[in-house]
């Protein structure tokens, strides 16, 4: 009987797997062609999305609803948006050296002056993600200097002039998502 059952356990187990497979395959075949092809990765619900124009003040399409910071990786700009999808700030900034990856993130932690991992001293850190060790966020140089990174240095320093820190400490508290686009 022990050989009869664990033959019918081995029978159930093929058969939920073959329909696990068989959905997902479905549902990837239903994916809209403005999202792309799923992608596969171990980073926070990872999407492509739409490369935003270097200095482009307008908001990227498909970067979410409700309230949240959109950052654009290949602009350089980040948005502050209101629940109703209203842009309370947009802003420039200068990145580190360690790129997030576009998708969906939260703010994990929050200091108000530390020290960068370029010695610099900062204030108004928000971060939302740590990459192969390396803590990435939003910070401004106490001396309201927002220079390139040293390319030699791993940093995940995403650098804001003083005036726009301050509205991103405001605006960014934990749990605030962080929309990451290309």
């Amino acid at each position: 009987m022990a050989s009869r059952s664990s033959g019918i356990v081995a029978g159930l187990t093929v058969a939920a797997v073959g329909a696990v497979g068989f959905l997902a395959y479905q549902a990837s075949a239903s994916v809209p062609a403005s999202l792309g092809k799923p992608r596969t990765s171990a980073s926070p619900a990872v999407t492509k999305a739409p490369r935003v124009k270097k200095n482009s003040t307008v908001l990227p399409g498909g970067s979410g609803t409700g309230e949240r910071v959109v950052y654009s990786v290949g602009g350089d700009r980040v948005w502050l948006v209101d629940e109703d999808g209203a842009i309370r700030r947009t802003f420039t900034v200068t990145p580190g050296t360690v790129d997030p990856p576009p998708g969906h993130y939260r703010v994990t932690s929050r200091s108000n002056a530390v020290t960068g991992t370029d010695g610099i001293p900062i204030e108004h850190v928000v971060r939302f993600a740590i990459l192969d060790g390396v803590p990435v966020g939003f910070s401004a140089a106490t001396n309201g200097v927002a220079r390139s990174a040293d390319p030699s240095v791993r940093t995940g320093g995403i650098r804001e002039s003083r005036a726009d820190g301050e509205a991103m400490w405001r605006f960014a508290t934990i749990g605030q998502p962080i929309v990451v686009v290309r």
